[in-house]
């Protein structure tokens, strides 16, 4: 079923400072789109007088923490609109991930609401079903990694890879930001080791399919794209380029959560390792979460 995404950035806070901050980068996030900033704050009813469940938010606490919300906003610039679910932080994320076009929650909130959640026993859930992009924002203080100056995408030829890619390309125009798009080739985990004589050869041909697959994903948009093969694992190569960047780019297939991630079989290890913002891209997500971008201010301030 395909689904019209509104221009409206989500993003998940609980009142940790992980969530404060990941609210930060979304709401620069929705200014670059010029979208809808929404605020969303869940809260647990309980189910007698007095009992709290596993001691999620209060309905008063949450009201609290959409306010302080509303304050760290204040001065963005954007529309912003707020929502006070009672609901499971993931059910809720699911379900507005169908109207809109990114979702945002910040890693290692340690309150048991949406950080713990995304990078927890239902990471699977939400990157399976999603259908949106999904931003996980680290610790990393979000000034940072703002303006967003230099993306890394993880391409591997897939159909999967090449939706991240052109979502990574739509990003960095609107950023204007550099695009460094990388294929990562693990020889040491195949059975089949190429000779001497063909090792160079392999590198060329896939550098050359590399090449292929950002032009056209780049067709029409004036962006800085720059393409890399390099030898090693995907996963600990791009957790090692987030040290570097501002934000990476991977994809899903759609399916086993993020053990699915298509750029290597350790996929949790980006999430936990990346020291910038993370876009996991499901199969799902087509252009139609992202609205014409040519209207989009191309201000930017320096670091």
């Amino acid at each position: 079923m395909a689904y019209q995404h509104d221009n409206v950035v989500v993003c998940g806070v609980d009142g940790s400072d992980a969530s404060f901050n990941a609210l930060k980068w979304a709401a620069q996030e929705a200014k670059m789109r010029n979208a809808v900033l929404e605020i969303l704050c869940c809260h647990q009813e309980p189910t007698y007088p007095g009992h709290r469940g596993n001691a999620g938010l209060t309905k008063d606490d949450a009201r609290k923490v959409i306010d302080k919300a509303l304050e760290k906003t204040a001065d963005v610039g954007v529309d912003v609109q707020t929502s006070l679910e009672a609901d499971d932080p993931t059910s809720a994320l699911l379900a507005r991930s169908k109207k809109v076009a990114r979702v945002v929650v910040g890693a290692r909130g340690g309150s048991g609401g949406f950080a713990d959640r995304l990078l927890g026993s239902v990471a699977s859930a939400l990157s399976a079903r999603a259908f949106c992009a999904a931003v996980v924002v680290p610790s990393t203080a979000a000034r940072d990694v703002l303006p967003v100056e230099h993306i890394v995408c993880g391409v591997d030829g897939s159909e999967t890879s090449k939706i991240a890619l052109g979502l990574a390309v739509r990003e960095a125009a609107r950023w204007k930001a550099k695009l460094s798009c990388v294929s990562a080739i693990n020889l040491s985990g195949s059975m089949w080791v190429p000779g001497p004589g063909y090792h160079q050869e392999v590198l060329d041909d896939v550098r050359a399919g590399l090449k292929d697959t950002v032009m056209k994903a780049a067709e029409g948009y004036d962006i800085d794209a720059h393409c890399h093969v390099i030898e090693g694992n995907p996963a600990a190569l791009l957790a090692e380029f987030s040290t570097a960047v501002d934000m990476l780019v991977v994809g899903t297939r759609g399916r086993g959560g993020f053990a699915g991630l298509l750029l290597g079989s350790t996929s949790q290890a980006i999430l936990h390792h990346s020291v910038c913002p993370t876009i996991i891209v499901p199969r799902r997500t087509s252009e139609n979460e992202d609205a014409p971008w040519g209207n989009v201010p191309w201000s930017r301030t320096a670091k």
